[in-house]
């Protein structure tokens, strides 16, 4: 079915009925910006509800599945909404956090997230009925921190006001680099379910890890750089108004993403690697005003995604898999993170103070890198019950994250 039909009979595309709630959603919540910062529904558990009120399990108004392969479609929604958001996160950096925090972000990235993955891998195995390798593919998909709604929780006047820079510079450069950094997490346990393991294991550490990663880090540095150059040479020379730096910044996320996929090599990874690079040449967080320009164009990237989430809900499959699928959620949320975190803690030298690491323990929200691996994970493998956990733990991330976010920013303000 490609068209819908109106009340009086006038027969109007799907596409541009989604373009017409996807904008109008997206207007209203800019609209009202401050007052669900404050209230404990974020924008995109908001976007989430209104693809559940308008999906097949809602009014029927709009339906993936009558667009195409809806899991494709949401795969490459997920890709382009993270290119979006990391770039983002990588301009809105100081340019010296990266060198004063280097030792916690290496703990958190290079021991954080394997213990992170081992956890959930664990809680998936002992809840389940699945296999070892399965259970680790589940563990290696919610790893990753969310980019999206993690801005949410770090940008914005309630979290300026009341929580420190670095904390929330931490959690932005975690979310931003471990969602291409999952990838070598994901990549193992499927190449396991495909081939031998010792022929996986090389083909794991020469193509994931040193031509995937390694590639895209040198990639990014590349780009970077030359893209930071360009903008000074043009600019020196009076070839470039100030007001164009948001579209050069987006279309320097799209070139990363675009040219690490041409080169197959992991793109999210050189999308991060070319923000940083260029923000450190260019000072992208010392142009302010392009800055709060580029967080609007963020919101319009990145939100609609949450949407298309909600219209594919598996509401029957989480059903089948009963209260084992409802105790995993609650077990990950609570479980995979906060632990690993306070057992880290003392090495952190970005969160001082218990209540820092307490707060970004909690909040590692999981959204949309995990649904991104899932639907790779769907194309390789035979297992519906990846998307079906997937989705489940994502939304309920979504949830419980969202609605906390407000009132622990609050919390912790008061707190001496």
């Amino acid at each position: 079915m490609d068209s819908s039909d109106l009340p009086w009979g006038t027969p109007v595309s799907e596409f541009y009925l989604a373009l017409f709630v996807v904008g109008a959603a997206v207007v209203a919540i800019a609209l009202l910006d401050r007052p669900i910062e404050r209230s404990p529904l974020s924008a995109p558990l908001l976007m989430l509800l209104l693809g559940i009120a308008l999906g097949p399990f809602g009014l029927d108004v709009l339906n993936p599945e009558r667009w195409g392969d809806p899991y494709r479609i949401l795969e490459e929604t997920a890709r382009l909404t993270l290119a979006i958001s990391i770039m983002g996160i990588a301009l809105r950096l100081p340019a010296d956090f990266l060198r004063r925090q280097w030792r916690s972000l290496a703990l958190l990235l290079g021991l954080g997230m394997p213990l992170m993955c081992l956890a959930s891998a664990a809680l998936s195995y002992w809840l389940l009925d699945v296999s070892l390798l399965v259970a680790l593919l589940l563990g290696a998909i919610i790893t990753p921190t969310d980019p999206v709604v993690a801005s949410t929780i770090v940008t914005g006047g309630v979290a300026q006001r009341n929580l420190p820079a670095d904390t929330r510079h931490t959690l932005s450069v975690e979310s931003g680099a471990n969602d291409g950094l999952g990838h070598p997490l994901v990549m193992l346990p499927l190449l396991l379910l495909s081939a031998p393991a010792g022929h996986a294991l090389n083909d794991w550490l020469l193509h994931a890890l040193a031509r995937e990663v390694g590639g895209a880090v040198l990639l990014g540095v590349g780009l970077g750089l030359a893209a930071g150059h360009g903008l000074r040479w043009a600019e020196r020379r009076g070839n470039m108004e100030q007001s164009s730096f948001l579209a050069y910044t987006i279309a320097l996320s799209l070139l990363a993403l675009g040219v690490g996929e041409v080169l197959q090599v992991e793109p999210l990874v050189a999308v991060f690697v070319t923000g940083v690079a260029f923000d450190q040449l260019v000072g992208g967080r010392d142009r302010a005003q392009e800055e709060n320009v580029q967080e609007a164009v963020n919101q319009f990237f990145t939100l609609p995604v949450f949407a298309l989430l909600g219209m594919m809900l598996p509401w029957h499959a989480w059903l089948a898999l009963g209260w084992p699928a409802l105790a995993l959620a609650i077990a990950i949320l609570l479980l995979r993170r906060l632990p690993i975190l306070l057992l880290l803690g003392p090495g952190l030298s970005a969160l001082p103070e218990r209540k820092d690491v307490a707060f970004v323990g909690w909040f590692g929200p999981i959204g949309v890198a995990a649904l991104l691996y899932a639907m790779i994970a769907l194309r390789h493998t035979d297992q519906p019950l990846v998307w079906t956990v997937t989705s489940l733990i994502v939304a309920a991330s979504l949830i419980v994250h969202g609605v906390t976010a407000a009132p622990l920013a609050k919390r912790y303000g008061r707190r001496p």
